[in-house]
């Protein structure tokens, strides 16, 4: 059986939580933040057929709204039944509530 592909799109906040966190790593290492970018480009990619492949958030309980992990990131996202949306990239020690309450 063939795998169903799905269209995986950032929404607006998930990139600017990318740019951010890449921005932070910058300031101590060119190479760190390259590494981190390239490896979240292509786990995100790899969710347009391995969308069901992330733990369900454990904040959240909604089956839909999962994650993977990106070094001490994590990488939010939402399967739909045609795309998967990145809903945000959060440093792990970061306070989820706030991060939620901020949608």
């Amino acid at each position: 059986m063939a795998a169903r592909g799905r269209r995986v799109v950032w929404t607006p906040s998930a990139q600017a939580d990318l740019d951010g966190a890449l921005e932070y790593i910058t300031g101590d290492s060119l190479t760190g933040a390259q590494r981190i970018l390239h490896a979240t480009l292509n786990l995100a990619a790899s969710l347009e057929t391995l969308s069901e492949r992330g733990r369900v958030v454990p904040e959240l309980f909604d089956p839909d709204i999962r994650e993977v992990f990106v070094y001490s990131y994590r990488l939010i996202y939402e399967v739909r039944q045609s795309e998967v949306r990145i809903l945000a990239f959060l440093h792990g020690a970061r306070d989820f509530a706030r991060w939620r309450r901020g949608q």
